[in-house]
């Protein structure tokens, strides 16, 4: 019999500080729409678990990404988001760096015979581009295409290069990142925490597959259900919901052991003004559901920081794509 994780892993910031080093470090990361990054000197600026990274469209065509952190005294070189430049300037003391990442100017450094412009390049990161996602990786363990090999298959037809990116919403709540990945790759809480999305399909037929990298969820509607029936989770920790004529992708990315931020990115097909209402009703029908997990996920973090939790047993037919998460949790953190 499969059991949960116990509590430590959850709640206690050494097991944070490990999972930097062992896993966000070297898996790769959604950072969003290559759409974003269409223009010379776009850029897009996030935190993966609180190392500060960027992607940037050179002025040679280019896309290259970096840690987001000035090479003098570590200050941060953009805000983040989304915005555009064409040169790097750190707010700190005006070091400026161009568009690939090399120094061109210290102003008001003052004469030292052993500081070249040419040694204190920006610290480059890798990034790929897969389907008109992008993706960083600050040390890769493996390639991108090996890390989504599984689920490339899997999404083959689905025409997400059709889709265009309309909204972008960012949600924090408290509680720990492994917590709210647990809830969204089962269907089990469906019928407690979700009554409108459990009246809308037929949950006796809800599907979990944990296949090779990622979790794939099926359930068929039965009266108006937005979603389409299929939900995926990609390790390390982004998903992908299909709804009529779109799509959402997600990060869950921890701002530390007992915060957690969701970075959403809503896609559509039909981005029209006649289409302007539909678009709203269904991100925000999405986002209703996304939100009802969170007081859950709160009490759940809150119960195992309390040390009244021992692990439990997992369901064979509807938790198994939370023991394989847990699983592949623990080979990464192992080192295995």
């Amino acid at each position: 019999m499969e059991k949960n994780l116990s509590a430590k892993y959850y709640t206690t910031p050494e097991y944070f500080e490990s999972e930097r080093k062992t896993m966000f470090t070297h898996s790769w990361q959604l950072l969003g729409p290559v759409s974003l990054l269409t223009d010379s000197g776009e850029y897009i600026s996030e935190d993966i678990a609180g190392m500060k990274v960027l992607a940037i469209r050179g002025r040679d065509g280019c896309l290259r990404a970096f840690r987001n952190v000035c090479r003098h005294r570590g200050a941060v070189l953009v805000p983040k988001g989304q915005g555009r430049c064409h040169a790097i300037r750190c707010p700190y003391h005006n070091w400026l760096y161009d568009d690939a990442g090399l120094l061109k100017n210290a102003p008001w450094f003052g004469e030292d015979p052993n500081f070249h412009l040419a040694d204190w390049p920006l610290e480059p990161i890798s990034i790929e581009v897969w389907q008109g996602l992008v993706f960083v990786c600050i040390d890769p363990a493996e390639s991108l295409s090996s890390q989504l090999a599984g689920v490339i298959c899997e999404l083959d037809d689905v025409p997400i290069l059709d889709y265009q990116c309309v909204h972008t919403e960012k949600l924090v709540f408290d509680a720990n990142w492994k917590i709210y990945t647990d809830n969204f790759v089962e269907g089990y809480h469906i019928p407690g925490i979700h009554p409108e999305f459990y009246d809308a399909i037929h949950f006796d037929q809800f599907e979990t597959q944990a296949q090779d990298g990622y979790v794939k969820m099926t359930a068929p509607g039965k009266k108006d259900l937005f979603y389409k029936g299929r939900w995926y989770w990609m390790w390390a920790n982004w998903t992908l919901s299909l709804f009529e004529g779109g799509m959402n992708t997600s990060r869950i990315n921890p701002i530390d052991h007992q915060h957690t931020e969701l970075i959403y990115h809503f896609y559509f097909d039909d981005v029209s003004d006649s289409a302007k209402g539909a678009i709203d009703e269904i991100i925000q029908q999405n986002l209703a559901v996304v939100r009802q997990d969170f007081q859950i996920c709160l009490d759940i973090h809150q119960n195992y920081a309390s040390d009244g939790y021992q692990p439990g047993p997992l369901s064979p037919k509807h938790e198994q794509g939370v023991g394989y998460f847990q699983r592949q949790y623990a080979n990464a953190l192992n080192g295995s």
